[in-house]
This record gives structure tokens, sequence and C-alpha cells, in this order.
């Protein structure tokens, strides 16, 4: 693992448990009806992108344990470049489908990072 993978990692945590929250008890109804709510998800998942960009310049062999990196760095592209294209039906899939895995695998790879 290289030096600046943990941050990396971490970064990924952060933001993940941050849509977490602010979309805990929320429906996607009530998504397509926040422009806060949506901002602030789409800038995490900005973040969440960035860092795994990052993250697989970096340390190729650690990207390559998170699922799906190729479309993680694909969807941050598109939520930054394709902001007219954004499908809220899609971003709301990945908050309930794709997030949970991927902050179950950057957890892990937090944990063995930790010396013991």
């Amino acid at each position: 693992m290289q030096p600046k993978t943990p941050k990396f990692l971490d970064d990924i945590r952060d933001a993940a448990a941050f849509i977490r929250q602010i979309t805990q008890d929320k429906t996607v109804h009530t998504y397509r009806g926040d422009r806060t709510l949506r901002q602030a998800v789409e800038r995490n998942f900005e973040i969440i992108g960035e860092a795994v960009n990052r993250l697989a310049r970096t340390d190729p062999e650690s990207a390559g344990r998170i699922g799906d990196h190729p479309q993680i760095i694909a969807f941050r592209n598109l939520l930054i470049h394709g902001y007219d294209l954004i499908d809220d039906a899609q971003v709301w899939r990945v908050i309930s489908q794709d997030l949970p895995r991927l902050e179950q695998q950057v957890i892990e790879m937090l944990r063995e990072a930790k010396p013991a």
C-alpha cells in the first residue's frame, strides 16, 4: 500500500458516510425535490470519484480491490462535466445499491492498513 493510500481511502469512507447520513430516511422523491440535498450528494460523489481516481494513479493494486473503480471515476466525470445529463433516479440507485458495498470495501482496506 502506498503512503497516500490510507488518506484517499479515508476520504472515500468519509464522503460515503456523509451521503448515507444525509439521505437516511429520505426517498428518491424527496431527493428530487431538494436541491441542497442533491448538490451535497453530488459533491460528495465527486470527492469519492476523485479520490478513487488518485488512488488508481498512485496505487493501482489497491484501486483494483475496489469493485467497479473505473465506473466510479466515470460517474464522477458525469457529475462534473455532464451536469445536464444527471439522472436523479440513477444517483439514488447508486446511493442505495452501490454505496454500501463501496463503503464496506474501503473500511476493510483501512483496517488492513492500520499497523497491528
